[in-house]
C-alpha cells in the first residue's frame, strides 16, 4: 500500500520546483547576455570597417559608438566599454569561454573576470615571452573552475593561473597591481555615498588599524567626560562649562570610525614637510541652497550638485566654514541671458552651474567643475552665446560634437528654452536630457 504524501512532502516539492525554475531562468538570462555580447561583436566589425584607412578619427569613432550604446541602454559609459572589451577578447581569444557563455554554463560576471585576468597573458604573448598556445592553456584551466564556482572565486583563481603561466612572481604581481590604485565615489542614497579606495594592502590595513585605535580612544574617554570629539570639531571641557548642556556622544563604533576618517582627510594639511608638496589642494563640491534655508527660516533640502539632496543642517554647516560660496539670487529683469561675445558672463556661468549640476549628455554624472561650457549649436556656425544654447559637457562627450569628426560619427545637440537638450545620434536616434527641476537662486 503506497504511503500517503504528507503536507511536508508537498511543501518540499514546491520549494524544489521554485529553486529549479529559478536556476533555469538564471541560465536563460546568461544565454541572453551571451546573445547581447554577440551583437556587440557584430558592432565591433562595423567599427573596424569604419576606422580602416581612417585612423585619424579612430578615437572619436570609438567614443561615438560607446556613447550610442550607453544612451540607448541607459548604462554608464564605463560599463559599456567593459562590455565591448569582453566581446572583443572572448570573440578573438577565448572561444571555449564564449561557448560556455552561449550555453549558459557561466554568467557575465565570470566572463568579465576571465577576460580581465587574461590581459597579462595577452601582453606576454605580444612581447613574445610565451607562446600563443599559452592562452588556450589559460582558458581551459580557468573555465573548468568557473563552471562550478562563483565569479568572485573565479577572479582569484584566474589571476593565479595567468601569473603562473607567464612566470610572473608575487613581487611582479604586486608591482603591477599597484598601478590600479584609485579612489571612487558612488551615491547610495539618502545623503550617503560609498567612498572606495583601492590601495596597497599594507596601507589599507594600516589605515584601518589607525582608525580602530582612534575610535577605541574616543569611546573610552567619552564616558570619563573628557574632550568630546564630534564630526569636524573637538570640544574641550572647561571646569566652568555647563556639562548638562553638552550633547552626549552616542555614536556607534562604526559611526565614530566614519567620522574620524572624514575628519582626518578634510582637516589634514599636506605639505612639503610631510613629503608630498600638496599644500593648498582642497576637495571641491558645489551645493545649491535656498537663501531662506541658509538663514534657518525653513528646512528645505539643499542640493549637492551632481549627486542629490543633502540635509539642510549639513549645507548650513558647510556654508559657515567655507569661503568659496557664491550667493545666487534670481532677478527676472536683471539676468543676462545672452551676450555678443564668445564667452558667457559670470552671471550666466553661475546660472548654468546651478541648472546643469553635471554633464548634460544622457546618463553622465561628471560634476560641472570638471566640464566645459559648450555652445550646443557651434559658435563658429552662428550659434549664439545664450543661456538656451549653452550647457556643461565633459570632455568625452563634448568632443562628440566637434565639426572635424565625420558626419557619420558626429553627434548634434539642440536645446529648448526650458533647458531640455535633445541629442541626435549618428544612427538617427534622439536622446533627451532634461535639467533637474528645483528652485534656483541666481
Amino acid at each position: 500500500m503506497a504511503q500517503r504524501r504528507t503536507d511536508l512532502d508537498l511543501d518540499l516539492e514546491g520549494r524544489r520546483r521554485v529553486l529549479d525554475a529559478w536556476v533555469e531562468k538564471k541560465r536563460q538570462i546568461a544565454v541572453l547576455e551571451a546573445e547581447a555580447l554577440g551583437l556587440m561583436v557584430e558592432q565591433i566589425a562595423f567599427h573596424d570597417a569604419d576606422v580602416s584607412g581612417n585612423g585619424f578619427h579612430r578615437d572619436a569613432m570609438y567614443r561615438s559608438m560607446v556613447a550610442e550604446f550607453s544612451a540607448a541602454s541607459r548604462i554608464p559609459t564605463g560599463s559599456v566599454e567593459y562590455a565591448f572589451t569582453d566581446a572583443l577578447v572572448v570573440s578573438t581569444a577565448l572561444p571555449e569561454v564564449r561557448a560556455a557563455f552561449d550555453a549558459g554554463r557561466i554568467g557575465a560576471g565570470h566572463v568579465r573576470e576571465i577576460v580581465r585576468a587574461s590581459a597579462i597573458v595577452s601582453e606576454a604573448i605580444r612581447n613574445k615571452r610565451v607562446d600563443a598556445e599559452v592562452m588556450g592553456l589559460y582558458e581551459t584551466a580557468v573555465l573548468v573552475f568557473a563552471e562550478r564556482e562563483t565569479a568572485a572565486r573565479t577572479r582569484a583563481h584566474a589571476a593565479q593561473v595567468a601569473a603562473a603561466l607567464v612566470g610572473e612572481t608575487v613581487t611582479d604581481r604586486h608591482k603591477r597591481a599597484a598601478g590600479e590604485r584609485c579612489v571612487k565615489v558612488r551615491s547610495v542614497g539618502d545623503g550617503l555615498a560609498l567612498l572606495t579606495a583601492v590601495l596597497p594592502e599594507w596601507a589599507a590595513n594600516a589605515i584601518a588599524d589607525r582608525l580602530a585605535q582612534m575610535a577605541r580612544q574616543v569611546m573610552t574617554t567619552r564616558d570619563d567626560r573628557e574632550p568630546v570629539i564630534a564630526h569636524g570639531d573637538t570640544f574641550a571641557l572647561d571646569p566652568d562649562d555647563d556639562i548638562e548642556h553638552i550633547p552626549a556622544d552616542t555614536r556607534t563604533w562604526d559611526q565614530v570610525q566614519a567620522d574620524l576618517f572624514a575628519d582626518l582627510l578634510l582637516t589634514a594639511d599636506p605639505s612639503a614637510v610631510h613629503g608630498d608638496g600638496l599644500d593648498n589642494i582642497q576637495g571641491r563640491i558645489q551645493v545649491t541652497i535656498a537663501g531662506t534655508t541658509l538663514a534657518g527660516e525653513d528646512d528645505r533640502p539643499a542640493e549637492l550638485d551632481g549627486y542629490g539632496p543633502i540635509h539642510p543642517d549639513i549645507a548650513r554647516d558647510l556654508a559657515g566654514r567655507s569661503t568659496g560660496w557664491s550667493r545666487l539670487f534670481l532677478d527676472p529683469d536683471g539676468m543676462v541671458t545672452q551676450t555678443d561675445t564668445y564667452s558667457p558672463t559670470e552671471g550666466m556661468r553661475r546660472f548654468l552651474r546651478a541648472r546643469d549640476q553635471h554633464c548634460r549628455f544622457p546618463g553622465c554624472r561628471m560634476p560641472v567643475h570638471r566640464c566645459d561650457i559648450d555652445h550646443n549649436q557651434d559658435h563658429a556656425r552662428g550659434g549664439k552665446t545664450r543661456i538656451d544654447n549653452l550647457a556643461h559637457l565633459c570632455r568625452r562627450h563634448h568632443t562628440l560634437k566637434h565639426p572635424d569628426i565625420p558626419d557619420t560619427h558626429r553627434w548634434t545637440a539642440r536645446q529648448e528654452r526650458d533647458g531640455t537638450i535633445t541629442w541626435h545620434s549618428p544612427l538617427g536616434r534622439d536622446y533627451t536630457d532634461r535639467p533637474t527641476h528645483r528652485v534656483m537662486f541666481i
